[in-house]
């Protein structure tokens, strides 16, 4: 089989397609022929060495979300769903791959191709997730940052969903006219040195929930933005650096920070978040963003598109289509 392996740690061109042997499935595992892989941050800074005391052996094939078609069942795994259309996650990586074992998946509903789903296995059940830790009121206005994101793109539409006034914010005019394509009500360029006075300008004065992922200066305008009782999940730091802001404000001025990570949610939690989220596209309320597909061959391309942060919505691989 084909597979996208990572030789050395460094830049997106240490990614290249290997022919391997065929992956098998393990006792109480499926083997799964790979029609969608997305692409995540995590994967992006493994291959690049950034996470610290976290170095797998080389090489090795990225890949944790994947759909696609189950075509063998290990011993002890039901053999009931060979040539069911499938999701799960490879906590080991392997999806960057034509073949992948999977120990637990998750049937594709009716009425999502495997691409919706792939970008909704992650990325839909985390903004489900920041979306219940916000407990967003009606009429509030929330602040979506990185908002044509896999992510930010979902938080949009569930924010609008929970009736809240949304500010979305984005790098470069492409992305703002997806935010408002996707329900935005006002849209303004982080790149603008006074994006912060546009917002307050926008909101009316300070908002009442900031949904935080890219830390750094950014976020520093983000909180001094919140009203006098505001909130801000944080939810990630795509820009590499923590969040920046005084703790003595949170004192201040009433404020609430919250951190929402799904790698310390409990299985059964992560799993409710996901039906949630596949729920909710099935019914129409939720439209997961596919901004672009790749073949195996381009892993290397979408990786670089993805650093240099001209990517939006969910980035998909295609493994097993030649």
């Amino acid at each position: 089989m084909r597979a996208a392996r990572v030789h050395e740690f460094g830049p997106p061109e240490v990614l290249r397609v290997d022919e391997v042997p065929d992956a098998e499935p393990a006792p109480g595992e499926l083997l799964v022929r790979v029609t969608a892989a997305g692409i995540s941050f995590a994967e992006i800074q493994m291959r690049a060495g950034l996470i610290p005391g976290y170095t797998p052996p080389l090489p090795y094939t990225p890949g944790f979300e994947v759909a696609g078609t189950v075509v063998a069942a290990g011993r002890d795994a039901d053999a009931g769903l060979v040539g069911s259309r499938v999701l799960g996650m490879s906590v080991a990586g392997g999806g960057y791959a034509e073949l992948v074992a999977l120990p637990a998946v998750r049937a594709v509903p009716a009425g999502l191709n495997d691409h919706q789903a792939v970008a909704l296995l992650g990325q839909g059940s985390a903004a489900v997730g920041v979306i219940e830790t916000a407990a967003i009121q009606p009429g509030e206005v929330v602040l979506v940052e990185a908002a044509a994101g896999g992510v930010g793109s979902l938080l949009v539409q569930l924010a609008k969903r929970a009736g809240a006034r949304v500010i979305a914010v984005a790098g470069g005019e492409r992305k703002l006219t997806v935010a408002e394509r996707l329900g935005a009500d006002v849209a303004i360029d982080y790149l603008l040195p006074d994006w912060g006075d546009r917002v307050r300008e926008a909101a009316g004065g300070g908002v009442h929930v900031v949904l935080e992922t890219v830390g750094g200066a950014v976020s520093g305008t983000a909180f001094d933005l919140l009203a006098v009782g505001g909130r801000m999940i944080v939810y990630g730091t795509a820009g590499g650096t923590p969040p920046r802001f005084e703790p003595a404000d949170v004192l201040n001025r009433g404020l609430t920070v919250r951190g929402f990570a799904s790698v310390l949610l409990p299985p059964e939690e992560s799993a409710r978040l996901l039906e949630t989220a596949l729920e909710l596209a099935v019914s129409g309320e939720l439209t997961p963003l596919i901004g672009a597909t790749h073949p195996l061959e381009e892993a290397a391309a979408a990786h670089r598109a993805f650093e240099e942060r001209t990517a939006i919505g969910k980035t998909v691989l295609l493994p097993a289509q030649k």
